[in-house]
């Protein structure tokens, strides 16, 4: 028995909706990183059912256990889901990321270039902020990734540290707000 999809988005802005994850949007997250280019940044792996499972999964255990997770986000009254941005609990052996609230914010292609992760991100923070606190939130990005270092300092992220995973090309740039 898969969840229901909730009612109604928990946000919304001017042009999106922003939805908790049920059981039934596996296929669509699937779709959300099936784009090789989409992925570049996201370790470079294929996708595959398994790891997006997973990923539903660990968000779904982070809304659970800490009331936020990340958001599902549909352009207004549509279905497809175009984004999965957020605010998020993670463990992942990274110094400063381990255990704490961590940003992250993955676009579909078709909508790259259009503000729709900025604009998602400034919702998102501003809710959490008003929700759980300003605190400290993590982020991590990867060397190169360009447009998302811009987003990350635009919504006031500045670098900490780096980490080199075992047998990675790149870097992960470490950053952190509040």
């Amino acid at each position: 028995m898969s969840a229901a999809q909730p009612s109604a988005p928990l946000l919304v802005t001017e042009r999106l909706e922003l939805w908790q994850p049920c059981a039934s949007d596996l296929p669509d997250l699937l779709a959300l990183i099936e784009d090789e280019e989409t992925r570049r940044f996201l370790g470079g792996r294929p996708a595959s059912m398994q790891d997006v499972f997973e990923r539903l999964h660990r968000n779904a255990g982070s809304w659970a256990l800490h009331g936020y997770g990340t958001f599902l986000v549909r352009a207004r009254g549509e279905g497809r889901i175009i984004g999965n941005c957020g605010v998020f609990r993670s463990w992942r052996g990274i110094t400063g990321l381990d255990d704490v609230p961590e940003a992250g914010w993955i676009v579909h292609r078709d909508w790259w270039g259009k503000g729709v992760a900025g604009e998602v991100m400034r919702a998102v923070l501003a809710w959490f902020d008003q929700t759980h606190g300003s605190q400290r939130i993590g982020c991590m990005i990867e060397e190169g990734n360009a447009a998302s270092e811009r987003l990350a300092a635009a919504l006031g992220f500045v670098e900490y540290g780096r980490h080199q995973p075992d047998g990675e090309a790149r870097a992960l740039v470490l950053y952190e707000r509040g």
